[in-house]
């Protein structure tokens, strides 16, 4: 398995054998993974005592590259016992063991004397290892096959690892395929539908609720948002532990369709999406974030190879550094195209260059985070829309031009990320007198979908002016910017904040949430858009909808879009009778004593460690109590109070704690 998942990356689908693309599948396995995750974690947790030298993961190459990188790091040399490598496949040729890419695999590097210990974590975890060969005083790579008597690799790591000559390629740039699209002429109510059905944009709810979002106690937001659970949050937080409200913030960015009329554009414009996706948390400041970009085009394709050079040198040579971000990770998929045969016609699709960014930065206190959902349940507020295009209302690449079937001919850019630095430096001010009462940026669909989504997250309508030219390019052009909600009395502080930062140009008056339902837009005072926060929202959620009724029960989808669109729905909430910050075991405890209980784990759990911080706050020593343990008699039941057994994978929840 996974012996072509290396070259299936690099080699368009449909140009290699069918048994190489049979070969390429990678099959992953969970609780594997989770396995070899609790050895990993025990090993940490030793601190200094760390038997762990040095860890590196099996992906492409499999352990073909693991194991001689893992070498490289101690500039010397190593042998290795082929047969040793665990294999269920007794065919498997040399080739195979030594270059297939099976999953849920490491290369560790462990001290001779300290095998034994480690061996007894990966017993305990019933996680499988094997010691594979050595490190020696020279700089050679041996792999000895013993079944054969041979050695299949014996060669020097420089030659192995050394760097390769560098590459020329000859490329040229080819002209956009662009078409002078300016949204003119169309319905303004049936864009606003489109838009709001396109997979795209509308609603993701079949995605979100597939997997539980709560595993690991340590969420702070995910993508849902507010009383109703709307799925339009702009940014991912997690907790640092389970007492501090420090934490970890995540976000991504993608314009792929704008590199069909700019490539280095759309590269700007994913990263600026991710950074206004990552400023709704309390991050201190813009050098804080790094980045990992996910570089994805049909090299050999022409003017494909031209474009993914004037992307990466856009990015990483002049974007980032103009904004102090560094981009230490990354990877690429560099076959980007698949060819067929369609009744003896050969026919090939190419995709664009695209940049996938994910942004990860600290968090001050995951508290402050900001979202979407709009507040009608406090004093007068005002919606401030913030311009950083600089009054550009390209529409190029967007997802109007999508719905209509066109392109465009000028993509949105960020031509001046001076801009999003003030921007950020502007909101972090603003987050810490905690000024902002709902946040979201502008993005796929524009304005439009901006105001909305937070009318969806709200459950409330919105009446809006907004002061513009022509009204498709107003409400859906793509640019960066973003709309806060603020208090009425604290919108000329947050002009002055804005002011500050050379922002003024950039900061609309623009309307006010209201309590009627209606989402009412006017450009120039003129109504373009009147219609009910529920229409729309049952249009956005109908894409969701539909694909989750033919994946699940019909009728549950269906009493789920009916709910979700229900105006009357008064979402969740919660009356307490008792104060939670009461410590209720106070009188039941004495002081320094901690009951132990036993928080058992097996194959499938995955709820252990928020467990155990609930029993520790609660007033108990829990302990972690492997089924191995007491197989082994290396603890008793009689040692604990109690057990606690939790819930976990649903295949494989062996204690039956959900069942």
């Amino acid at each position: 398995i996974g012996l072509g998942g290396g070259a299936a990356s690099s080699v368009g689908s449909g140009a290699s054998s069918e048994n190489l693309d049979f070969a390429s599948v990678q099959r992953g396995n969970p609780e594997m993974q989770r396995r070899a995750q609790e050895v990993i974690d025990a090993c940490w947790q030793m601190g200094d005592a760390n038997p762990i030298q040095l860890i590196h993961d099996v992906g492409a190459g499999g352990l073909s590259n693991g194991i001689p990188e893992s070498i490289d790091h101690s500039k010397r040399g190593g042998k290795i016992d082929l047969r040793a490598i665990p294999s269920d496949e007794p065919d498997m040729s040399p080739l195979e063991i030594w270059c297939n890419e099976a999953q849920e695999r490491y290369v560790l590097i462990v001290p001779a004397n300290r095998v034994a210990q480690f061996a007894q974590l990966c017993q305990r975890e019933r996680c499988p290892y094997a010691v594979v060969g050595e490190i020696t005083g020279d700089r050679q790579l041996v792999v000895h096959d013993s079944l054969h008597n041979n050695r299949p690799v014996d060669m020097p790591l420089e030659v192995l690892l050394g760097k390769p000559p560098r590459m020329t390629r000859d490329v040229k740039c080819l002209p956009a395929f662009a078409d002078n699209f300016t949204g003119a002429g169309i319905d303004i109510r049936e864009a606003a539908y489109r838009l709001l059905r396109l997979p795209t944009i509308a609603d993701k709810t079949f995605l979100i609720t597939i997997g539980d979002r709560t595993v690991g106690g340590m969420i702070a937001r995910d993508q849902m948002v507010g009383p109703w659970q709307v799925p339009v949050s702009d940014v991912a937080v997690t907790i640092s532990d389970y007492t501090s409200t420090t934490g970890e913030a995540m976000s991504m960015g993608e314009r792929t369709p704008l590199a069909l009329l700019n490539a280095p554009a759309s590269g700007r414009m994913a990263v600026a999406e991710a950074l206004t996706n990552i400023a709704a948390a309390d991050i201190d400041k813009l050098s804080d974030v790094r980045l990992s970009a996910n570089w994805m085009a049909a090299c050999g394709e022409p003017g494909e190879d031209a474009d993914l050079y004037a992307t990466v040198r856009a990015i990483g040579e002049e974007f980032c550094p103009a904004l102090d971000i560094a981009i230490p990770v990354g990877k690429d998929s560099l076959s980007m195209k698949t060819a067929w045969s369609d009744a003896g016609v050969a026919k090939k699709m190419t995709a664009p260059v695209s940049l996938i960014v994910s942004a990860f930065a600290p968090v001050r206190d995951v508290r402050r985070t900001l979202t979407p959902q709009l507040r009608v349940d406090r004093d007068d507020t005002r919606l401030l829309f913030v311009d950083l295009a600089a009054g550009r209302q390209r529409l190029g690449g967007s997802c109007l031009a999508q719905v209509y079937g066109r392109l465009g001919c000028e993509a949105p850019d960020c031509e001046q990320p001076a801009l999003l630095k003030a921007f950020f430096a502007a909101m972090r001010e603003l987050r810490a007198q905690q000024t902002i009462l709902a946040y979201h940026d502008r993005s796929d669909g524009g304005l439009f979908v901006t105001l909305a989504e937070m009318a969806f997250a709200g459950h409330c309508g919105v009446e809006v002016n907004i002061d513009g030219g022509k009204v498709a390019a107003t409400l859906f052009n793509e640019e960066l910017g973003a709309v806060l909600q603020v208090r009425a009395a604290d919108r000329d502080a947050v002009q002055s904040i804005f002011a500050k930062h050379g922002l003024t140009s950039a900061l609309q008056d623009i309307g006010i949430p209201t309590k009627s339902d209606r989402v009412r837009i006017s450009i120039d005072t003129q109504i373009v858009l009147d219609e009910t926060r529920a229409e729309l929202q049952r249009a956005w959620s109908e894409t969701s909808f539909r694909m989750q009724a033919l994946r699940d029960n019909p009728e549950c989808a269906r009493e789920q879009y009916d709910a979700s669109t229900d105006a009357s729905d008064p979402g969740l909430h919660a009356r307490l009778t008792f104060n939670p910050a009461e410590d209720t075991t106070a009188p039941f405890i004495h002081r320094g004593l901690r009951p132990r209980v036993a928080v058992l784990r097996e194959q499938g759990v995955n709820s252990h460690a928020e467990m155990a911080a609930a029993l520790h706050r609660a007033g108990f020593a829990p302990v972690d109590v492997h089924m191995t343990d007491l197989l082994a008699r290396r603890a008793r039941v009689t040692d604990f109070i109690g057990a606690v057994a939790c819930g976990g994978f649903s295949y494989g929840d062996v204690l039956g704690a959900g069942e």
